[in-house]
C-alpha cells in the first residue's frame, strides 16, 4: 500500500460505501507471470467495512476495481484501469466497474479513458511549492 496512494482510494470508498479489499491479488505470481495486484476492489452493496480478499467472496457480487495515482492522469494508469477488469472476470463477479482515481486530469487522455468505459476520479491535494 502506498502513503499516497491509499488515502485517495480510502477517500472514494467513504464516499460511496460497501466493503473494501485493498491490494486485491487478480493475479498471484507463479511459473511465466508476475503478481497483478489491484489498489481497491469495492463491493458497493456489502457493509462499510475493510476486509482481506481471503475474508470475501466476490462470486456473483457488483464490484468496482479502484487503480490510483497521485499525478496527472497518464497512459500507465489508463492501461491500469482498462486491464483490471479483465482479470477479475476469472473471478465471476456479477458487474464490473472499473474507476481510476488521480490528482490532476489530462484533456487530452480523459475522453480516451472515458470512451473504454472507466470512470474517472480526480481528487486536488495539496502539493509542496
Amino acid at each position: 500500500m502506498s502513503k499516497l496512494e491509499t488515502p485517495l482510494t480510502r477517500r472514494y470508498w467513504t464516499e460511496i460505501g460497501g466493503t473494501l479489499i485493498e491490494e486485491f491479488p487478480a493475479v498471484r505470481r507463479g511459473q511465466g507471470r508476475g503478481q497483478r495486484l489491484i489498489d481497491a476492489v469495492i463491493i458497493p452493496d456489502g457493509p462499510f467495512d475493510r476486509k482481506k480478499s481471503n475474508q470475501v467472496d466476490i462470486f456473483g457480487k457488483d464490484i468496482i476495481v479502484v487503480q490510483t495515482k497521485v499525478n496527472r492522469l497518464g497512459m500507465y494508469l489508463m492501461g491500469q484501469a482498462v486491464f483490471s477488469p479483465k482479470l477479475m472476470e476469472r473471478f465471476n463477479p456479477s458487474s464490473i466497474r472499473s474507476v481510476a482515481i488521480c490528482t490532476r486530469n489530462d484533456d487530452v487522455l480523459e475522453p480516451l479513458l472515458k470512451a473504454l468505459g472507466v470512470e474517472l476520479v480526480v481528487y486536488s491535494i495539496d502539493e509542496p511549492d
